[in-house]
């Protein structure tokens, strides 16, 4: 791992990638007032059990470092709500991520890929991130949540203001971090709370054949969903449904450079596309890091948590535990079993799993039909997504031809 460390100058904050890690599979971490779990194991338990570590991680996150119940809800937001609420608002868009909705994207997805690499060789450069990885996924859940595709560049913009930022994840904040923190957050999810409220008003004047329009007509009990619901939902659904496909493909074009022989195996053979894929998530987690919040004591990696104790399991670390992947450095294929946890578990495993899967597998066998090779441009380096809670490139030229 210390060359593809050096080769990318990946950030330390990615600790996983610096090595085999060593310590204990859970322990506290008393600087940042909260508990970090590493192991395969432990976090395949936690992820297993919602009603002993629950997504509603905002109930132990002292009341000083949250914004005022004015300008802030998480009401929908469907990552952080436990069962049954969870279970029923989940159920109001998994029919739009069925099998057959998804495979039936395919031709959309690959005219895009094309569209899109036609325009990046018309301006005679390519940058994997901007010209593809991140238009494509952003197009496509634009279109099935009915909002202008064309307002990319605003997504964008919110997305890297809540998303892609190296402050250290702590309770323990001085006053200045906090407000800092609150003003950087605030600002970006007020504009997208007030684009998607104007979107999902105007599908309740008139109704289309999209998500919004099913998330503004839809029945929990009996009851129309709130209008912050609705918002947030759309949220979730904008925001979660291309930033992973994102890092998913510039992830694996940024493995098939780093281990080219492994390039020429799956050129030579595209049914080894998604074992590829896999082993990228894997290799190269997208979202590194989950919250939970104990409900009670818990007993985990031969440690007691006790209740009410926020929790943070590390998605990337456990997928390079040796425990359950032997030589988890080792960018690897053709693992057989390969159960990563790269899209997490149990009730709040990834919605969009198949579909991100999908645009992966199609852009990348487009990707190896019309390049000769994939690689970095020399002296024109890569750059990683800063943040600790993200495993990603936010920008990978590759050689043209």
């Amino acid at each position: 791992m210390s060359d593809i460390v050096e080769r990318y100058d990946i950030p330390e904050q990615h600790f996983w990638l610096h090595g085999t890690r060593s310590g204990p599979a859970v322990e506290f971490d008393a600087r940042a007032g909260m508990w970090n779990v590493y192991g395969y194991p432990e976090l395949h338990e936690v992820l297993g059990d919602p009603a002993t570590y629950s997504s509603d991680t905002m109930r132990v996150v002292p009341k000083e470092l949250l914004p005022s119940g004015d300008d802030f809800s998480l009401e929908g937001f469907i990552t952080q709500i436990d069962p049954p609420e969870h279970g029923k608002l989940r159920k109001l868009v998994s029919s739009a991520f069925t099998r057959k909705v998804v495979a039936d994207l395919e031709p959309r997805i690959a005219a895009l890929t094309h569209e899109l690499l036609d325009a990046a060789r018309e301006r005679g450069r390519f940058e994997l991130v901007s010209d593809l990885a991140y238009p494509l996924p952003v197009i496509v859940i634009a279109e099935l949540l009915g909002v202008p595709s064309s307002d990319r560049a605003l997504f964008k913009q919110w997305a890297d203001a809540l998303f892609q930022r190296d402050t250290e994840i702590s309770l323990n904040q001085s006053a200045e971090e906090r407000s800092a923190d609150l003003q950087a957050t605030m600002k970006p999810w007020k504009e997208m709370s007030g684009y998607l409220a104007g979107h999902a008003a105007e599908r309740r004047r008139q109704p289309r054949g999209d998500l919004l329009t099913r998330l503004v007509q839809a029945e929990v009990d009996g009851e129309r969903l709130p209008d912050e619901q609705v918002v947030n939902f759309a949220i979730v659904l904008l925001l979660a449904g291309h930033i992973t496909t994102t890092m998913l493909l510039g992830n694996t074009v940024l493995c098939l450079d780093a281990f080219p022989e492994q390039q020429d195996r799956v050129r030579a053979d595209r049914s080894l596309i998604p074992d590829v894929i896999e082993e990228s998530i894997r290799y190269l987690t997208p979202f590194a890091l989950l919250g939970r919040a104990t409900t009670r004591e818990a007993r985990l990696g031969g440690v007691t948590i006790p209740a009410d104790q926020m929790v943070m399991i590390w998605l990337a670390a456990a997928n390079r535990d040796p425990r359950q992947f032997p030589d988890p450095g080792v960018f690897d294929p053709g693992r057989d079993p390969n159960p990563h946890l790269g899209f997490g578990r149990g009730i709040h495993f990834c919605l969009g799993a198949p579909l991100a899967r999908l645009e992966g597998r199609v852009a990348l066998d487009i990707l190896l039909d019309r390049f000769g090779t994939l690689r970095t441009v020399p002296g024109d380096p890569v750059q990683f997504i800063s943040s600790p809670s993200l495993t990603g490139v936010r920008r990978l030229p590759l050689v043209q031809g």
